[in-house]
């Protein structure tokens, strides 16, 4: 077996995509570290659940797209057009509807909630902060090197799913959500 440190990485660089090295803690390392960590968090949640779960098929294809995605964080917007990895955008479209579809089988949540109830919606909730650390350490990529306006929109659009499926999570489960405070912009005046 081939051995998988390298020693390359000893003096504080790394190697992204094109053979070009950075310190480790660029902000385009940073970001997939946020990304391969919301990854893995996915990973518990799918292994939380029962294999037929309703939820299973889309949280594999989100997985898929976030390896897409590392993949073109990894490159440069100089090089990105010699990357093979396509993002498939349809996984927004389909992540709005999935988010839609969960929505119509619950009451409007006009609360702040405190994250819990059952492992998987506590781990959801986790994944929902993992997206949004995510998020701005793209927005921070971006301003240096442009990203692919789509991959943004994604990753927006996951806090929010993992939120509603936290939910829709507790909702199956019969589990009461524990309320914090009342949204001050859902509120009359």
């Amino acid at each position: 077996m081939k051995k998988i440190y390298t020693k390359t990485g000893d003096s504080g660089t790394t190697g992204i995509y094109g053979g070009i090295r950075v310190p480790k803690d660029d902000i385009r390392i940073e970001t997939n570290g946020c990304i391969d960590e919301l990854n893995c968090e996915i990973g518990i949640i799918r292994t939380t659940m029962d294999a037929d779960n309703e939820h299973q098929k889309i949280l594999y294809e989100i997985q898929n797209e976030l390896m897409v995605m590392m993949s073109i964080i990894a490159t440069p917007s100089s090089m990105r057009d010699k990357n093979k990895n396509i993002f498939d955008e349809s996984i927004i479209d389909k992540s709005e509807s999935y988010m839609d579809n969960l929505m119509s089988e619950m009451t409007d949540n006009g609360w702040f909630i405190l994250p819990g109830g059952t492992p998987v919606a506590a781990h959801l909730q986790m994944a929902r902060t993992i997206a949004r650390r995510a998020e701005r350490r793209m927005c921070t990529l971006d301003r240096e090197d442009p990203l692919p306006p789509m991959i943004m929109v994604f990753m927006n659009r996951l806090s929010d799913l993992f939120f509603v499926m936290a939910r829709h999570e507790l909702y199956k489960s019969n589990m009461p959500e524990e309320r914090w405070k009342e949204f001050c912009y859902k509120s009359k005046r």
